[in-house]
């Protein structure tokens, strides 16, 4: 995963095909049901993390996350948790966002909170909304720039779904 963080950072890169395969020393491996208890525990003491809101499952330490939260923020902490767990391997975040606000003005809310930065122009950064799925398009001045605006549009109550289609002029 930092493999992949570190390429994503490096200016023009635009995709990133991973396939690093995790492979543990048989005297450390976890067997499933240890990385599951594992798991279900750390989600469980995760005060963001809504109780009894995430499933877990896991085969050969491959870790898949199911369940409905209300925010973006719960839906990467619960994989964030996950992932450094001793034994896995890798994680699939199949968690959705069901939001309990409504979501009419979201793309209002997230251009304002956009023209309130000073990073962005208000001409640059468009922003549209549809039951909650956000979309951004536009340029951005650098890789800081295009993660914030996603950051931003994650902020807002009711958002499902950022695609964030900024390109870094």
């Amino acid at each position: 995963m930092a493999a992949e963080e570190a390429a994503r950072r490096v200016k023009g890169v635009k995709a990133v095909a991973q396939e690093i395969e995790v492979q543990l020393p048989p005297t450390i491996q976890r067997s499933n049901d240890e990385i599951a208890a594992a798991a279900i525990e750390r989600v469980a003491w995760d005060v963001s993390m809504p109780r009894d809101h995430v499933q877990v499952s896991v085969d050969h330490g491959w870790v898949t996350l199911t369940g409905e939260v209300e925010w973006q923020f719960q839906k990467a902490a619960a994989e964030r948790n996950i992932q450094s767990l001793f034994g896995v391997v890798g994680v699939a975040n199949q968690i959705t966002i069901k939001p309990t606000v409504n979501t009419a003005n979201v793309s209002d809310d997230i251009t304002h909170a956009l023209h309130r930065s000073w990073f962005f122009d208000p001409v640059t950064i468009s922003v549209s909304a549809q039951d909650g799925k956000v979309h951004l398009s536009g340029t951005a001045h650098g890789p800081h720039e295009l993660q914030l605006a996603a950051a931003t549009a994650w902020l807002a109550p009711g958002v499902t779904d950022v695609e964030n289609d900024i390109e870094i002029a």
